[in-house]
């Protein structure tokens, strides 16, 4: 199951946050316990950078997909996208106008 963006910064975040309390309790912590919880936190905060790999690569992969879809639309009607952009441009050129 592919997750959405959202989920997966949501997941980079919880995963971050638990490394982060995990990494507190063992600067609190002595011996074998601090060790261990600062293995389990070091451990997270790779899980964060793989998760956070992922939400890079599902980022790129929807960007790359979106300005596929805008160069077909354009090759396939350049002159409503000639229009459309005189329009935007037009529109633009009226707001900036108007806010001096």
């Amino acid at each position: 199951m592919v997750k959405s963006v959202h989920e997966l910064k949501t997941d980079v975040t919880d995963v971050i946050d638990h490394a982060e309390e995990l990494l507190k309790q063992a600067a609190a912590s002595t011996g074998e316990q601090a060790v261990e919880l600062h293995r389990r936190g070091m451990s997270l905060l790779r899980q964060a950078a793989d998760k956070a790999q992922t939400l890079q690569d599902a980022v790129v992969e929807r960007s790359k997909a979106a300005a596929q879809a805008t160069d077909d639309y354009v090759h396939d009607n350049p002159w409503k996208s000639i229009g459309i952009a005189a329009a935007v441009g037009l529109a633009i050129g009226l707001l900036v106008n108007r806010s001096r």
